[in-house]
């Protein structure tokens, strides 16, 4: 039986192809909470957010770096944290995730989140930006421009022209993940138009268009799947809706990359499969499973193709998400395979290389960085 190999090398620096900006201000218990996972709020009805795998993980690998023993009480934890400043915490925080390479989506607010220069800064790497579709239709829309699909298009191309390598749809927090096989013709989208709040586009056309529109222009294309927050029905963000949607732009050849995907990443890893330009990852499914997050991955490697999947934190507001992230992902990719190198059925030489394919490989590649 051989021993299970060290992939420390493969895994030491990481392309996430999916994350957020941070806040670096000081943060009380209830603001800190608040930015754990995608509840709303700590609700009092079920005690604390820190009452989880998520919480027990921030204890554990966390608190280190903030020279504390691992599992530190919470308030210990925090105070420590307070102590230090928000702004040096995460420096500490984001210099040890080890991320190299970060693709952000900048389409959320608050405004106080860093940009991505700062964040690329605190992590010692290099930042990309993914342009979010609904964000941008949204600001077409309220500056009343009388051509949208014209002025979203050309603001597509300057962002591509300014270094963006890949475009992000939420059609899954807005009409679900049926999008039409075929792009909307511009009478349909003009149509759709009339009845959209500017303010929050939620439209399936107007989704559609945006999808096949960014394919078009030969962007790598993100799509939101599975676990959210309260404001997605979960039950209309199964990946296997994308299905005709798939089936029709395989054609092109550009990526389509599904993010997160639990509880679908059985589905998303058999789309991964069975489409040539479908990749996946398990995003911030990672953190919130915790020491768990294995059990995941390896649900997921029972089918998805070695080459179609990446790494990503899904990382919002704390820098505890990059460095969870990272560390879980790590931990968790070097556990499965390892099981494999014992038992017999791969060798050590075959996990270095899936390993480095899913920690920075396959995302080069789909976004050709």
């Amino acid at each position: 039986m051989a021993d299970a190999p060290d992939l420390s090398a493969q895994l030491g620096d990481l392309v996430d192809h999916h994350c957020h900006g941070i806040l670096t201000g000081d943060l009380d218990r209830p603001a800190f909470e608040g930015l754990m996972n995608e509840a709303v709020r700590a609700s009092p009805l079920g005690t604390t957010l820190f009452d989880s795998t998520l919480g027990w993980a921030i204890r554990r690998h966390c608190a280190p770096v903030l020279d504390l023993e691992p599992l530190a009480p919470v308030e210990e934890y925090l105070d420590r944290r307070a102590a230090l400043g928000g702004a040096e915490a995460s420096r500490r925080l984001m210099a040890a995730s080890g991320v190299g390479t970060l693709l952000v989506d900048t389409g959320i607010p608050p405004d106080e989140l860093t940009p991505m220069g700062e964040l690329a800064g605190l992590a010692g790497g290099t930042a990309y930006e993914i342009v979010r579709l609904e964000r941008l239709a949204e600001q077409v829309l309220t500056t009343g421009a009388g051509d949208f699909a014209g002025e979203v298009e050309e603001r597509l191309r300057s962002a591509q022209a300014g270094g963006a390598v890949g475009a992000k749809s939420i059609a899954a927090y807005r009409v679900g993940l049926q999008l039409p096989a075929s792009k909307p013709s511009t009478d349909e989208l003009r149509r759709a138009l009339a009845g959209v709040d500017a303010s929050r586009v939620a439209d399936r056309t107007v989704s559609g268009w945006l999808a096949h529109t960014a394919l078009e222009l030969g962007l790598p294309l993100q799509f939101h799947v599975g676990y959210g927050d309260s404001d997605l029905d979960l039950l209309d963000c199964d990946p296997l809706r994308l299905t005709a949607f798939l089936r029709a732009t395989q054609e092109r050849g550009v990526p389509v990359l599904l993010l997160h995907n639990w509880p679908y990443h059985r589905q998303a890893a058999y789309l991964a499969q069975v489409f040539d330009h479908v990749f996946m990852d398990l995003g911030l499914t990672i953190h919130n499973t915790g020491a768990l997050s294995a059990g995941v991955l390896r649900e997921t490697l029972e089918l998805v193709p070695f080459a179609k999947l990446l790494f990503s934190s899904d990382a919002y507001g704390l820098a505890e998400l990059y460095l969870l992230g990272a560390v879980l992902f790590r931990r968790s990719l070097s556990t499965v395979l390892g099981e494999l190198v014992t038992a017999g059925d791969a060798t050590a030489g075959d996990a270095a290389y899936v390993a480095g394919l899913v920690a920075r490989e396959n995302a080069r590649r789909a976004y050709g960085l």
